[in-house]
């Protein structure tokens, strides 16, 4: 068989077939060719049960080990920025929710700043009377190590503590969010 690749043609050894009593090596019973599907799949149930009890008690994780793994300041040092950059943003979410003074907060969406991308963060709101809020922020644009980098979480939280006030002066026209408008959070930082 031959192959190109963007070296040239390449030669490869033929693929091995099994042979054709393989198949009945690999079932030591010689009932597999007779089973129907159905049986199969009832055999395959009645061993799942020993085979994910036997998984789970295999797999013993440390709760603290798991603890370490949510907090972004511990992450590994090999971490991509951008990653870094998300999962502050995520990690954030209680404290969103805290400043808003609602239940809950799940940040839907979080993008890392780029020198052509402003970074984004779209956070949900659930509040004590079951209302929700869909808020969408932008942020700066910047390259890692860059002041857009840093604090992005902070400013979020910043607007959200002082009343979630809506002016025009910070509010842009934004297709992706869920009501059109976003808030530009470096405009309401320099308005302020």
């Amino acid at each position: 068989m031959e192959t190109m690749h963007a070296s040239g043609r390449r030669k490869l050894p033929p693929v091995p077939r099994p042979a054709p009593d393989a198949a009945e090596a690999a079932d030591p019973t010689g009932d597999l060719a007779e089973e129907s599907p159905l049986e199969r799949t009832m055999e395959l149930r009645r061993r799942a049960p020993e085979t994910a009890t036997d998984v789970a008690a295999d797999l013993t994780v440390d709760p603290e080990l798991l603890a370490v793994a949510d907090e972004p300041e511990l992450a590994l040092e090999d971490d991509d920025p951008a990653q870094d950059f998300v999962s502050r943003l995520r990690a954030a979410a209680a404290d969103f929710a805290s400043a808003a003074g609602a239940d809950t907060a799940v940040v839907r969406e979080a993008v890392p700043p780029a020198r052509h991308r402003r970074s984004r963060c779209r956070v949900v709101l659930r509040y004590p009377d079951g209302d929700e809020a869909d808020l969408t922020f932008l942020g700066a644009v910047g390259r890692p190590g860059t002041p857009a980098w840093q604090g992005f979480d902070q400013q979020i939280q910043r607007w959200l503590g002082t009343g979630q006030q809506r002016q025009a002066a910070w509010l842009v026209s934004d297709t992706e969010a869920p009501d059109g408008i976003a808030v530009d959070v470096p405009a309401w930082l320099a308005a302020g």
